[in-house]
């Protein structure tokens, strides 16, 4: 009998578990040619290296009819020079979206701004970031990262949405927490992002892609709703999308988010069909990651990354959504 292997679950975890090697990371940064064959890869998913050119992204979604989030990628930064450093290209992001007038939203990864030195830096850098936006019109909001972190994500959370209401935050409906620490933030802060999570983590903590997990997810969404809340769906599971256009949810408070480079025809149809479309646009040096994760989520992604890495042109997501 011949025993079929299940590929992309084994492609899946073998990604995640290369994500978090430094060893491996370093080497892709100090070998050029590597790293210039991976860059292509990566700048279907990543709009550049500098903010100049995410807000060029940015400005070209919007004139397609789309809403933005921009978010400066990087996370685990120990060093309290280098937080600091990271929190002045946020702040300096923020400024000139509010100079140009672009309306978006701006996630900040706290262990980036120094949860991974401090919580108390990340406090008071994700303080002053949030006040700045907030003067500018820019939306912000706090991603989420793995699930030794998340406790502390939350708490700082609260501590700011307490200053500031309006502050978003994500949750990943993997954790099996996830549904306790909603109910938590009853009263506290803003709209609610929902991912499914992309990190890999233990099974005593989350479940895998599943139906449960698709149901919890869909639970998790009517709650934030109850709550009185803005909810971006942030999926690019159809079955989950039509889940919610079913139960009438999109037309109360819920938008659909789907990340830059990734089913830009979904994103499209969405548009056409009348409903709100945001488009998650990152940029930055530290692509490394976040590649990972994006074909992690979807392996046969890696046939388009190879593609990527030996085509002449460069890749433009942009030009790919209607």
């Amino acid at each position: 009998m011949i025993q079929i292997i299940d590929w992309e679950r084994q492609a899946t975890e073998a990604l995640k578990s290369i994500a978090r090697r430094q060893d491996l990371k370093a080497h892709v940064e100090r070998t050029p040619a590597l790293n210039g064959l991976l860059r292509r890869a990566a700048a279907r998913y990543v709009a550049g290296a500098t903010r100049e050119e995410g807000i060029e992204a940015a400005r070209r979604l919007l004139a397609k009819g789309y809403a933005v989030s921009l978010e400066y990628i990087g996370e685990n930064t120990t060093d309290a020079a280098e937080c600091e450093a990271a929190a002045g290209e946020m702040a300096a992001l923020v400024g000139e979206l509010g100079e140009l007038g672009i309306t978006a939203r701006v996630s900040f990864d706290l262990s980036h701004i120094g949860l991974a030195a401090d919580d108390g830096l990340a406090y008071e850098q994700l303080l002053r970031l949030t006040r700045h936006a907030r003067e500018l019109g820019i939306e912000p909001f706090v991603s989420m990262e793995e699930s030794a972190k998340t406790g502390r994500i939350l708490d700082v959370y609260k501590r700011a949405a307490i200053s500031d209401s309006g502050i978003g935050i994500t949750l990943q409906a993997h954790l099996n927490r996830t549904p306790g620490d909603l109910a938590g933030l009853e009263g506290i802060g803003g709209p609610i992002r929902i991912v499914k999570g992309a990190y890999q983590e233990p099974a005593e903590v989350a479940i895998g892609r599943s139906e449960a997990l698709n149901e919890r997810y869909l639970q998790l969404v009517e709650a934030a709703l109850a709550q009185g809340r803005r909810v971006s769906v942030a999926t690019h599971d159809e079955a989950l999308i039509e889940a919610v256009i079913a139960r009438g949810w999109a037309s109360h408070g819920v938008e659909f988010e789907l990340l830059y480079g990734i089913r830009p025809d979904l994103a499209g149809k969405l548009k056409a069909s009348g409903y709100p479309v945001r488009v998650y646009v990152t940029y930055g040096e530290e692509w490394y990651l976040y590649l990972c994760h994006r074909i992690a989520e979807f392996p046969p992604n890696l046939y388009r990354a190879l593609a990527d890495v030996v085509g002449e042109a460069a890749v433009d997501s942009v030009s790919a959504y209607d």
